[in-house]
């Protein structure tokens, strides 16, 4: 159905069928995947996944309130350059020297096809997806500095995430597969748990799924507790040698379920 660009999940990343479409069409249109979920979701690991499955380099591009377009593209260092001209340094009439590439350009310029991620594009300002529209259509960038032209040699397999802070521009969504992740089921989640302890006794499963989904279900709970949490959570449980049936009753180690005072307060009133 698929070139043979096929995701089908990895040995460390339990993909939903949804989730694995989304990924296969968005490869097979050549468009970014665009992932939206609550932080813990397992977004960042999806592309973790793809590049550990289909034997390709992954390329992080990591966003920051900060992060500008520009700095995905390229750096040119006019500071050391001017620097190096003060102290006579040779070969400072070679811009090229002092322009380094960004993420971005790093996946361009790549010799084989790889796997970029822009992770949680929603931390930079408003105008930053539209800054890289014309990047992410045309595969390519201009360096006037160099007046070099920087054309992707093997199109990447483009993967952002988000994690809904701020909404994203309508342009920038047109040109994406979109898919949101969402919390997984107690079902998933006990797969998702089995990958990464595979020995876990049953009862104690059973016990940790129970408290954690009722934790989550509390209304009052500001900031439930995530995928990534509950696997902390298990392995503290196991290294406290803490009996199996005391973990729903007495809810052991919270503060590794719970980041806030506030939810920390509120399940000790829910316990007793």
């Amino acid at each position: 159905m698929y070139s043979e660009n096929t995701f089908q999940g990895s040995q460390n990343y339990v993909a939903s069928q949804e989730l694995m479409g989304a990924v296969n069409i968005a490869i097979a249109l050549q468009k970014p995947l665009l992932i939206k979920g609550e932080p813990g979701t397992g977004k960042t690991m999806l592309a973790e996944a793809i590049s550990q499955a289909l034997n390709k380099k992954l390329v992080i591009w990591n966003i920051k309130s900060t992060t500008k377009a520009q700095d995905g593209l390229y750096v040119y260092d006019v500071v050391q350059r001017l620097y190096d001209s003060q102290f006579g340094n040779q070969g400072v009439d070679d811009i090229a020297k002092y322009v380094k590439l960004g993420k971005l350009g790093e996946a361009f310029s790549s010799e084989e096809q790889v796997i970029l991620l822009i992770d949680e594009i929603d931390k930079a300002d408003l105008e930053f997806p539209n800054d890289l529209l014309w990047e992410l259509d045309k595969m390519e960038f201009y360096i006037p500095e160099t007046k070099q032209t920087i054309k992707a040699k093997h199109r990447p397999i483009v993967i952002i995430t988000s994690n809904a802070e701020k909404e994203l521009p309508d342009a920038f969504l047109r040109r994406c597969i979109f898919h949101y992740i969402a919390f997984p089921s107690q079902e998933l989640m006990e797969e998702i748990v089995n990958v990464h302890f595979p020995n876990l006794d049953i009862e104690m499963l059973k016990q940790v799924m129970e408290a954690f989904y009722w934790i989550r279900g509390l209304s009052s709970i500001q900031k439930k507790p995530s995928t990534s949490e509950v696997l902390d959570w298990i392995q503290a449980l196991q290294l406290g040698g803490i009996s199996q049936q005391k973990i729903k009753s007495e809810i052991p180690f919270a503060g590794v379920l719970l980041k806030k005072n506030e939810d920390l307060d509120t399940l000790e009133k829910y316990k007793r």
